[in-house]
């Protein structure tokens, strides 16, 4: 199946169709005291745009796990006709290690993911960030070990989108059940807590950072929770919403140079399939 491409006008409905997500998940989070901030190209459009990247197609918030497990709490406190959430709890067909708001009556099917089962709709990505262990070689063996869980998350789609050898090998690991990548990572969100001075990741995602693979090892596996505990408000398209305080350590870290534009070849949205608004 062919990619859809995105219109100017299609990017701009779903993003203030996001808007409005990101001030109703704002809402429920102030008024049980739930800490959160804009992250990702998010932030980034906050500081460089005020608002999204022009052609960026999806929005991300991040939390520390604590935060996290208090707004699953009270996630039913959103306004259905607006969004709703969605994770493993929520919705059985769901696979990643994150959860996200689903904007009600929409579509939005990657491509590669027609024959997911899960809620579809237009979404915004929720991450969760667990703590990492202070000591450097298990931070390696646990990255490691998240690598191995999120391979076996992401099989349903590997099975399909890959060829050869690969989509043999996602077809095996599709066969061991979802449940057992969460009874893995439980352990882990239990050692996580606002209070520790260890650094954070979101388990389940790839690891952040431009300079990734040219950082030393010491500074590779995790971000300072302090970026995540110390926020300020930023204008975003017309409204206010929290984000990261110490931007400059955090965009530099993910995208170094975070001033200047991508070359117009690099400014893509994500390839989809079908998308009803």
């Amino acid at each position: 199946m062919n990619a859809r491409i995105l219109s100017p006008q299609e990017i701009r409905q779903i993003q203030l169709l996001q808007v409005d997500m990101i001030s109703e998940l704002d809402r429920v989070c102030q008024k049980h005291n739930i800490n959160y901030v804009l992250y990702g190209g998010t932030m980034l459009g906050a500081v460089r745009h005020k608002g999204y990247i022009p052609w960026d197609d999806d929005a991300d918030i991040a939390m520390l796990r604590e935060d996290y497990e208090k707004f699953r709490k009270v996630a039913n406190e959103l306004d259905e006709k607006i969004c709703i959430f969605q994770d493993t709890q929520t919705d059985k067909y769901y696979r990643w290690g994150y959860a996200k708001l689903r904007r009600v009556g929409t579509k939005f099917v990657r491509l590669g993911q027609e024959h997911l089962k899960s809620n579809n709709g237009i979404f915004i990505d929720i991450f969760p960030l667990d703590d990492i262990p202070k000591c450097l070689f298990f931070q390696m063996l646990q990255d490691f070990y998240c690598y191995i869980l999120r391979k076996i998350s992401w099989s349903e789609v590997g099975k399909v989108q890959k060829k050869g050898f690969k989509k043999i090998w996602f077809k095996l690991l599709n066969k061991i059940p979802m449940s057992f990548v969460l009874k893995c990572q439980e352990p882990l969100h239990k050692k996580s807590n606002n209070k520790s001075k260890n650094k954070v990741t979101c388990l389940l995602f790839p690891s952040l950072g431009k300079l990734y693979y040219k950082s030393p090892l010491k500074e590779r596996y995790g971000m300072p929770k302090q970026w995540f505990l110390e926020r300020k408000q930023y204008d975003f398209e017309g409204k206010k919403f929290w984000g990261i305080k110490d931007y400059d350590a955090f965009l530099k870290y993910e995208y170094g140079d975070y001033m200047t534009l991508p070359p117009k070849e690099k400014r893509k949205t994500h390839p989809i399939s079908d998308l009803q608004i």
